[in-house]
């Protein structure tokens, strides 16, 4: 039997650090992000804005070139790089703490290239967050994580039941672990009670609403997992923080709301981090 721990509020201050006085922009982490096709440049947008207001230092999105007015309109804090163009976004890839690759990504031909240039690239003493229609990609072309990396998974359960071939009325711990120990990875297994494998141990969020389950709620965690990592040196901890900090949120302004938008955790994060930094 798999021994559950509870993810809780004490997760914050073990992680959110107090920023020191002679920081800069290069403290807080590169990041960039890789997603957002013509149709779904929302998703992109959405982790765009996560990874800023949970504090990285450094955002550049990767994102097709419709997705450049609005991705500014919204995020005048972000860089453009238009996906088109790979050996300008190619070296800001390899110089990233940080990458984030799915969210809006699409499954087409072009996205597949896209992916598999990414998983070439990354090297050792990256750290790689793998969502959406990445994931998708990830399982329908039997695609071998880089080795060098630290490769984050943030599926909901039928993304996972893709890549881990478990199907969802199968996904217990026990067998959720084994897939996650066989890719070396730390898993997020996005539900109403979310849980994250990582180092051979299962760790369950407290939190969650319904008023959650609304497009874009993924791609937000997916930008929030990338900023807390980028920022945190734990990645485990940061992923457990990330995954905490988003139901938090949520649940909070679920007291006084219907349905909580995914933008609205993102533009709450810079006040829930500040109240819930180590003293």
């Amino acid at each position: 039997m798999v021994n559950v721990k509870k993810i809780t509020n004490q997760i914050l201050t073990d992680v959110i650090r107090k920023r020191p006085a002679n920081s800069f922009k290069g403290t807080y982490g590169k990041i960039v992000l890789i997603g957002g096709s013509q149709n779904f440049g929302g998703a992109i947008i959405m982790a765009s804005l996560a990874a800023v207001y949970s504090g990285a230092g450094l955002v550049t999105t990767i994102t097709d070139p419709s997705n450049q007015t609005p991705l500014h309109d919204w995020l005048p804090e972000a860089m453009f790089v238009d996906w088109n163009q790979f050996e300008q976004a190619e070296p800001i890839i390899k110089s990233a703490d940080v990458v984030v690759i799915g969210p809006g990504l699409g499954t087409d031909p072009s996205a597949l290239t896209l992916l598999t240039k990414v998983f070439h690239l990354v090297e050792s003493g990256q750290k790689l967050v793998i969502d959406g229609s990445a994931l998708t990609l990830l399982a329908s072309n039997n695609l071998p994580l880089p080795k060098d990396s630290v490769n984050i998974l943030t599926p909901h359960q039928m993304e996972w039941q893709r890549v881990s071939g478990i199907r969802i009325a199968d996904q217990t711990p026990e067998k959720n672990q084994a897939a996650a120990n066989q890719r070396h990875a730390i898993v997020v297994i996005k539900s109403h009670r979310t849980q994250v494998y990582a180092d051979n141990h299962v760790y369950e969020n407290t939190g969650g609403t319904p008023a959650q389950a609304t497009g874009g709620m993924g791609d937000t965690l997916a930008g929030m997992v990338g900023g807390f990592v980028a920022q945190f040196k734990d990645p485990q901890k940061a992923v457990l923080a990330a995954v905490y900090s988003h139901s938090a949120i949520a649940d909070k302004l679920a007291e006084k709301q219907y349905v909580v938008l995914p933008h609205q955790i993102s533009e709450a994060l810079p006040k829930f981090m500040y109240k819930h930094q180590a003293k």
